[in-house]
C-alpha cells in the first residue's frame, strides 16, 4: 500500500505491510510504522466483510468511470467499519489500544485514483495515570486496485479457514507422536 510521506512532504510512498491472522480471535492484523509509531490495525470478520463489499462497489464505480475527483464525501463513500487499534512509539513507551472507525472509499493522489482505507482516531484512556492517555492520528492508506484485491483475498474467510490448524492437531506434533514428548 501507499502512505503519506513523513511530515506530509513529497509524494505518497509505497510500503510493505505484513499481514497476520489470529484464528482464536478471528482477527486479521495489518502492521505498519509511519512516522516512528508502530500500528497494529485489527480487522474483525465484520470489518473484513465490509472491506470486500466496499471494494466491489469501488471496482464497479471505477469500471463505469463514476469516480469524481471533486467528491468531498469520497473518503467514506463505501461505508465505515469498526476495528481495533494497538499503537506504540517505542518498546519502553505505553502500548495504547482502543476501538477505531475506518472509512472505506476512494481518493485521488498525484492524479490517480486509489481505494482508500482511512483509519480515524482511536482514544486510549489509561486507568492508572492520565499522563499515559493517547490519541492516535488519522492515517489514510492508499491501495491500487491490485493491492486492494490482494488484501481482499487475504480477508476472505475461506482463505483464512485454510490457514487455521484443524481441531485436535497441535503444532509440531506428528501423527502417532506422543504429546508428552513435545513439552
Amino acid at each position: 500500500m501507499q502512505l503519506d510521506p513523513i511530515a506530509g512532504l513529497g509524494k505518497i510512498t509505497k510500503v510493505s505491510v505484513p499481514v497476520f491472522y489470529f484464528p482464536k480471535e478471528d482477527a486479521v492484523v495489518l502492521r505498519f510504522r509511519p512516522e516512528y509509531t508502530t500500528y497494529q490495525q485489527c480487522w474483525s470478520n465484520n470489518g473484513r466483510h465490509g472491506f470486500i463489499e466496499a471494494l466491489e462497489k469501488y471496482n464497479n464505480d471505477y469500471e463505469e468511470r463514476n469516480l469524481d475527483i471533486k467528491d468531498r464525501k469520497s473518503k467514506g463513500r463505501y461505508g465505515i467499519v469498526r476495528g481495533y487499534l494497538i499503537w506504540q512509539q517505542m518498546a519502553f513507551t505505553v502500548r495504547a489500544r482502543g476501538n477505531m472507525n475506518v472509512e472505506l472509499g476512494y481518493t485521488f493522489k498525484d492524479g490517480a485514483p486509489y481505494f482508500l482505507i482511512n483509519q480515524l482516531e482511536a482514544e486510549y484512556v489509561d486507568l492508572i495515570s492520565r499522563d499515559n492517555d493517547r490519541t492516535s492520528i488519522v492515517i489514510p492508506m492508499y491501495l491500487t486496485r491490485k493491492q486492494a484485491a490482494d488484501l481482499a483475498a487475504m480477508f476472505d474467510q475461506s482463505f483464512l479457514d485454510g490457514l487455521s490448524m484443524p481441531t485436535g492437531v497441535k503444532p509440531g506434533v506428528k501423527s502417532g507422536d506422543s504429546d508428552k514428548d513435545n513439552y
